[in-house]
């Protein structure tokens, strides 16, 4: 692949903009954690807004989505790593210029994403 380089450049800032997102969402979730051991309100029934229950849980899921994006884009640096990067893992067909553009790290061809990547 000609522009395996660009790829890796563009994996790289997303790594390092997920690996940011990571540290931000763990302090938020230790700073909700603590203010609410701290507090003794009541916020499951407090009618002006969200519970921390609900904000804890919104942090902890996106925490989640992004550690998995992490683990595909380093899954990815890998394969540029190996020169098996912009092939498909499935049938072994490139995978179109155009799809890795919009997902950098995806290990399938448009015929075999089905959802996975």
């Amino acid at each position: 692949m000609e522009n395996v380089e660009r790829f890796r450049l563009l994996l790289e800032e997303e790594r390092d903009h997920k690996q940011d997102l990571l540290t931000s969402l763990r302090q938020d979730i230790v700073s909700v954690s603590v203010a609410r051991q701290d507090s003794n309100v009541d916020d499951e029934h407090d009618p002006e807004g969200s519970t921390i229950a609900f904000e804890l849980s919104q942090a902890s899921a996106l925490l989640e989505r992004s550690r998995s994006g992490l683990e595909q884009i380093e899954a990815a640096l890998q394969r540029i790593a190996d020169g098996s990067y912009g092939t498909c893992a499935v049938c072994g067909s490139a995978i179109a210029e155009g799809r890795l553009e919009a997902r950098p790290w995806t290990p399938f061809c448009i015929d075999h994403a089905s959802g996975r990547s």
